[in-house]
């Protein structure tokens, strides 16, 4: 059997009196891309918080290629890139002097980190501008950039928390076509949040989170057959209504 890349199990968490996630199990394989899709408020944030120990962790599991991140939190951090919401780049360093800084926090060296820098900034189309600082960069190149740094140290996990929030339609497409790439080619499984359906696109694997829950699990054909609906927008609603009115 393969062992999932990411997986939660039970996963619960309040803040005070406050459930912002209630049971929320699924997992994801290698080479798999997955949308987590949910209205601002839903809980995806706080999950991938847990995900990535910014918060304590309370109620249920969360693994990383069958690891328990309470147990190993260093092996499982060390198998994961994250892009998180808020940009996250030093915009007084050169796009290069922020790679080169992530790489020295993991213990790559120098001449290893050129090579792997070179590669990435490459691969996101911004070999010409790494020595210009971050803030001459524009919201789309800042993200290609942080995506460039989560994969510096080769994890074979990708979480991106809304990554696309302000961009153009071009910037977020080449995020969303880059991301798909890697998981085909190179096996990587990638959980990306997003409250735009469109984002989704046809026959992904989509789970849907609403209020703390998962209200759908499976390929667009799939939660489109079982609420009947005619778009994956439909579907969305109908399963947001569902809860609401529940």
């Amino acid at each position: 059997m393969t062992i999932p890349a990411f997986a939660v199990e039970g996963l619960g968490h309040r803040f005070g009196q406050r459930q912002v996630l209630r049971g929320v199990s699924f997992s994801i394989n290698p080479g798999e891309f997955t949308v987590l899709l949910g209205l601002n408020g839903a809980g995806k944030t706080t999950l991938f918080s847990l995900a990535t120990r910014l918060y304590a962790q309370g109620e249920g599991a969360i693994r990383v290629f069958g690891m328990d991140i309470q147990r190993q939190p260093l092996r499982c951090l060390q198998q994961m890139g994250a892009v998180f919401q808020q940009p996250t780049l030093d915009l007084d360093l050169s796009l290069e002097q922020n790679l080169y800084y992530h790489c020295a926090l993991h213990g790559i060296s120098r001449r290893d980190a050129a090579r792997r820098i070179a590669v990435e900034v490459e691969r996101v189309g911004l070999s010409d501008r790494r020595r210009d600082k971050a803030r001459q960069l524009s919201g789309g190149q800042r993200r290609r950039v942080e995506i460039a740094r989560a994969l510096l140290h080769r994890p074979q996990l990708l979480l991106l928390d809304e990554p696309t929030v302000g961009l153009d339609i071009s910037s977020r497409q080449f995020l969303l076509d880059h991301v798909r790439q890697l998981c085909r080619e190179e096996g990587l499984a990638a959980l990306w949040a997003t409250h735009l359906i469109d984002e989704a696109g046809d026959g992904a694997r989509v789970i849907v989170l609403h209020r703390g829950e998962v209200r759908a699990d499976g390929a667009t054909g799939a939660i489109l057959g079982a609420t009947r609906a005619p778009s994956l927008r439909a579907a969305f609603e109908t399963l947001v209504q569902e809860r609401a009115a529940a």
